[in-house]
């Protein structure tokens, strides 16, 4: 996998999108793979207006479950960022097995066997590294090994998981971690996967919020719309012209480069001095703020909405900005979405640079790795 890259085809790279919420991920993948989403599946109708906003062309496919694969186009890559009520360290952690919501990542394997993309990006939290899995039981298989019956009880605290975040609880003689689970499937499936953890304060943003970033790949035996980088001193050997090594149909011409979706990068983590007013105005806040407006290219808006009856809230358009997400792609009036409505959907995210910098991290380089 370490050898592979995407390039930029003819046809930009097919995109499937499950979970989607309001793109963040999808703007991530898009973003590094050149890629171009063609469908996406979310059940809350108002995110699901903030999705098709930028994508007017691609259709909705509704709810998981009910979807029957077979019918369904084909993509390059699949994505998604399954529930993380069950292994999210807030909530109960009752952990990634059948029943649960966290438990749809089932659903989304069924996708990968059926659809067979070349890539699948995955993002959960934090709590995916230390919740507990249950598989569901295969008529037929009888070792009992894999699921201790009083390894993982109710509410309780998983017994014997390993105390390193590197290990994954994969032994059969103790009780699987969630990320064990998806990796485990994942190589069931035949792909290569490797993983990443990364607070979105590792790209400069003035948050911590934590994702682990899981990026798998089918290997291919003749590969067109994917290539070997040309290490230096090789000759370049290729199906087309120098320098890639993809197929082109005879009718190909140059495409105009895509409408940039997102603010370009303008580094990160680098120490900034802020001015007299936003020390004023942001306190000990001030250097963080003031970091992420120049990476984003905007100034902060207001924090909060003040209201007599509730009092401060936070405002959504400030939440918007923390994400890094351009002016108004959750909360442009035109969705319809009520201020609570937009704050859920912000809440449920992910930063697309964050997860631009994790897949970047991921394709050329091998090993799990963890930041902060």
């Amino acid at each position: 996998m370490a050898d592979t890259a995407p390039t930029a085809p003819a046809a930009p790279l097919r995109v499937g999108s499950l979970f989607s919420g309001y793109g963040g991920l999808d703007l991530a993948v898009e973003e590094v793979f050149g890629a171009k989403t063609i469908w996406f599946s979310e059940i809350n109708d108002p995110v699901a207006r903030v999705f098709s906003h930028p994508c007017p062309d691609a259709p909705t496919l509704g709810d998981i479950p009910p979807i029957d694969w077979n019918t369904v186009p084909p993509v390059d890559i699949l994505c998604g960022g399954f529930p993380c009520q069950d292994v999210s360290t807030v909530g109960k952690m009752a952990g990634l097995k059948p029943g649960t919501r966290s438990g749809l990542w089932a659903r989304m394997a069924a996708a990968i066997d059926v659809l067979q993309p070349e890539w699948v990006v995955i993002e959960n939290v934090r709590g995916l590294l230390s919740a507990p899995a249950i598989r569901a039981h295969v008529e037929g298989d009888d070792d009992e090994q894999r699921n201790p019956e009083h390894a993982t009880p109710e509410g309780a605290t998983p017994r014997g998981v390993e105390p390193s975040s590197w290990n994954l609880g994969e032994t059969a003689t103790r009780p699987l971690r969630a990320a064990g689970a998806v990796l485990g499937d994942l190589a069931d499936l035949r792909y290569d996967a490797q993983w990443i953890g990364l607070p979105a304060s590792a790209i400069g943003a003035p948050h911590p919020r934590y994702r682990v970033f899981i990026l798998a790949h089918r290997p291919l035996p003749n590969p067109t719309r994917l290539r070997r980088l040309t290490r230096r001193g090789e000759p370049a050997t290729g199906e087309s012209t120098p320098r890639h090594d993809r197929a082109q149909p005879s009718d190909h011409r140059p495409r105009p480069p895509r409408a940039e979706r997102l603010p370009a990068h303008r580094g990160t983590r680098q120490s900034l001095e802020p001015d007299r007013a936003t020390l004023q105005r942001w306190g000990r806040y001030a250097s963080a703020i003031a970091g992420w407006a120049r990476i984003v290219g905007r100034p902060a808006p207001a924090p909060a909405l003040i209201s007599e009856g509730t009092g401060p809230r936070p405002a959504p358009a400030f939440v918007e900005w923390l994400m890094g997400l351009p002016s108004g792609w959750v909360t442009n009036p035109h969705h319809g979405l009520t201020s609570n409505q937009q704050l859920a959907a912000l809440g449920n995210g992910v930063l697309p640079a964050q997860g631009i910098h994790a897949l970047q991290v991921l394709l050329p380089l091998g090993g799990p790795r963890e930041y902060g």
